[in-house]
């Protein structure tokens, strides 16, 4: 079952009570001829509609602006008199009548957001007018912590609201859960986008600004060239905008990452590219080939060494290293091959590297790309290594053409 109809399974069983409660305040209405339904049927509907409209703003957690968009929602899925929310030291919102009794609601549930435990106490007004008489006040909990609470009032002691109050605090607690989750999954992305980032070999710079030193007085327009790429290859890696980015503005940057390799190895270096235009849009996370890219290099040109020696020298002779990366466009899919002809790797310690196992010399852009994936798409999504020893490595990335929440950027 997907995490959408988990949610939605846990709003059925958590707000069925309420609907219950509500069917007996709204059966007395006299039924209009265009009622369809029998009053069961209405109040449950109107009870899961109103849920799916108090549901967005809570995602955006506990925050005053998030409490005053769900506070009428909420209050009318218990049809109460006036309803407010707390965070752990002040007031977010108060919706319905009675808004004077704003002031005394923290003091009156201090004690509550120590122990974690639902209390009711009687308004204690002195305005004859007033309707509020009575409140229960339920804790909001995420991960054993108290965020705040749910305070529901009545004219009268009423047990049924108690209850109903009770089971409306489970489902904002589940929003809110799904709303840490977000912002964990968000700081996760963040913190690998900048472990991949740190990854950026310092070799790797040194030996591009080298390369580039060597061509300032042979060949000062490809100096200049290279200069330009590297300059944009680091603007690129280091960007702040989005967690996401298309392929086409994935596939430059690794071209630009190429130009710098082969300003280095020259001839000992070929590389094969093959792009479907249709696939150029498609969004994927934000540094997500870059580092298979980087790894078929490192691993390709360990491979380009033939037993025989080099001409006039003492060394062996060394070929050149093929790598095809390839986008193609797989219906509602695109498919990503990265393909290296280098020295391969044993398959069992490969499985060690992807779980997370293989040490520090094995870097982390393989288990962070699939990590990603994983996160992203799903685990039908993770990367697909054909690999051996000695036979090379081929990478097989699976990207679906359109996703929820996956825009370039």
């Amino acid at each position: 079952m997907t995490g959408a109809g988990c949610a939605a399974l846990v709003v059925l069983v958590l707000l069925l009570p309420v609907a219950g409660f509500l069917l007996g305040r709204r059966t007395a209405r006299t039924a209009r001829p265009s009622d369809i339904g029998t009053p069961v049927e209405h109040a449950t509907f109107e009870t899961l509609h109103t849920a799916s409209l108090a549901a967005p703003p809570l995602r955006a957690g506990l925050t005053e602006e998030s409490a005053r968009k769900a506070a009428r929602r909420l209050r009318s899925l218990l049809g109460t008199e006036a309803l407010c929310l707390t965070d752990r030291d002040r007031v977010l919102v108060w919706d319905g009548e009675g808004e004077h009794h704003g002031r005394q609601v923290m003091d009156r549930v201090r004690d509550l957001l120590d122990s974690a435990r639902g209390t009711a106490f009687t308004s204690e007004c002195d305005d004859v007018d007033c309707p509020l008489r009575w409140a229960v006040a339920v804790p909001l909990t995420v991960d054993h912590r108290v965020l705040g609470t749910l305070v529901a009032y009545a004219p009268r002691e009423s047990a049924v609201l108690a209850r109903a109050a009770g089971e409306v605090a489970r489902w904002v607690c589940v929003q809110l859960e799904l709303a840490e989750l977000d912002r964990s999954r968000t700081r996760l992305i963040e913190a690998e986008i900048r472990a991949l980032r740190a990854q950026i070999s310092p070799h790797f710079i040194f030996n591009s600004l080298a390369a580039i030193a060597s061509f300032v007085r042979t060949d000062p327009e490809k100096a200049r060239e290279l200069l330009l790429e590297f300059a944009d290859f680091t603007r690129y890696s280091f960007r702040s905008n989005g967690d996401f980015t298309t392929l086409a503005d994935e596939l430059h940057s690794i071209d630009q990452y190429l130009a710098l390799v082969r300003a280095r190895f020259g001839e000992r270096l070929s590389v094969t590219l093959q792009v479907a235009p249709e696939v150029l849009p498609v969004a994927l996370p934000f540094l997500c080939l870059q580092p298979l890219v980087e790894n078929a290099v490192k691993h390709g040109l360990e491979g380009a060494v033939t037993p025989s020696r080099a001409p006039g020298t003492g060394r062996p002779a060394r070929t050149a290293t093929r790598i095809t990366i390839r986008a193609l466009d797989a219906g509602s899919e695109a498919e990503v091959v990265i393909e290296d002809d280098g020295a391969g790797m044993d398959p069992e310690r490969l499985r060690h590297i992807l779980r997370g196992e293989g040490g520090r010399s094995a870097g982390i852009g393989l288990p962070n790309v699939d990590e990603r994936l994983r996160q992203v798409y799903g685990d039908d999504y993770g990367l697909v290594i054909e690999t051996g020893i000695g036979a090379g490595m081929k990478i097989t990335v699976r990207l679906p053409k359109y996703r929820a929440g996956v825009h370039g950027s």
